[in-house]
Parts: structure tokens; C-alpha cells; sequence
């Protein structure tokens, strides 16, 4: 069964998925309304930017090869 090598160097991306957890972590941190984006609260777009930004973090991890 053929396998891919693991590469160490690559070990330092699976951090990055650690920063959206705790970006989400603290509720008190955005739950805010100022500033208002385009007419929508803070704490709603706030949390939508972080499921771009996870998924971007994701697959970078995915084509770094972690």
C-alpha cells in the first residue's frame, strides 16, 4: 500500500487552523453592534468573515500538504 511521505516542515500550517477556534472562543469579544457593515451588526458579520477566513486557512493547509 503505497503511502505519502509526510513532510515536517508543513507541521507549522496545522497551527493556523487553531486561529479560528479561538477567534470564536470569547463570545464577549464581538458581541457588539458597532461597527456596522453595509447595515449588518458586528457580531453577525464578524462571525461570517471567520467562515471565509476558515476556509481559506483550510485549504491552505489542505495544498501545503499537513
Amino acid at each position: 500500500m503505497a503511502t505519502r511521505p509526510a513532510r515536517k516542515g508543513a507541521r507549522w500550517a496545522l497551527i493556523l487552523l487553531i486561529l479560528p477556534f479561538i477567534a470564536m472562543l470569547w463570545p464577549p469579544f464581538y458581541n457588539t453592534v458597532q461597527p456596522e457593515f453595509i447595515g449588518i451588526p458586528f457580531f453577525y458579520w464578524f462571525q461570517l468573515s471567520w467562515i471565509v477566513i476558515t476556509a481559506i486557512i483550510t485549504a491552505v493547509v489542505y495544498f501545503v500538504g499537513a
